[in-house]
């Protein structure tokens, strides 16, 4: 199932990727949580990515090996994980928005003490960052190595997926883009609601 699901990784369709790495696990030391919200960003032809403009030093790892952990600051103070990609030198990156908390809920809540609930640990890409301590120091890990604090655990595809914008986009820089996707069943751990009529 390993294989699998780096192969879909590897290949150039980012949006089947973002579909098949909901209902994986991210685990990251002792804590695991079950992918629900996942967005797709492309490489040049994406306004909305940060390979648009072609590699940068922030964003090389995007133009590397597929199952790599991008990690960028934005906002002044939230980390945001991504999932590398598309073939080599072909830029592709998959957020990770929001998860379900499945094990390590203590080192979560201590790491989130303004936490309102167990829903509240991992709903958004800032969240979800804080709570399972991961940041710039993480930036490049191979999610497929199993000696790594950081790594992807596949699970079975989930079929009941629904879709909608991608959240934080400039007007006319992708957000008419319906590449944000959640696993209806987990809509209640996802970050935002989706707008009426999403399917």
């Amino acid at each position: 199932m390993r294989e699998e699901l780096f192969h879909t990784l590897a290949q150039d369709d980012p949006l089947t990727a973002a579909r098949r790495l909901i209902g994986c696990c991210l685990l990251v030391g002792p804590c695991r949580a079950e992918i629900v919200e996942v967005e797709a960003y492309t490489g040049a032809e994406d306004p909305g990515s940060h390979a648009h403009r072609g590699p940068t030093p922030r964003n090389q790892v995007m133009f590397g090996p597929p199952g790599r952990l991008y990690m960028y600051f934005t906002y002044g103070n939230h980390w945001m994980a991504n999932v590398v990609c598309r073939p080599e030198g072909a830029p592709g990156a998959l957020l990770i928005r929001a998860c379900r908390p499945l094990e390590g809920h203590q080192a979560m809540r201590a790491n989130r003490p303004r936490a309102n609930s167990e829903r509240d640990l991992l709903s958004g890409p800032g969240k979800l960052t804080q709570a399972m301590a991961l940041n710039g120091a993480h930036y490049g890990t191979n999610l497929f190595d199993s000696d790594s604090i950081v790594r992807i655990e596949p699970g079975p595809p989930v079929s009941d997926l629904l879709k909608g914008p991608r959240i934080g986009l400039r007007p006319g820089h992708g957000d008419d883009k319906l590449w944000r996707f959640v696993w209806a069943d987990r809509l209640d751990w996802a970050s935002r609601p989706l707008p009426p009529g999403a399917r």
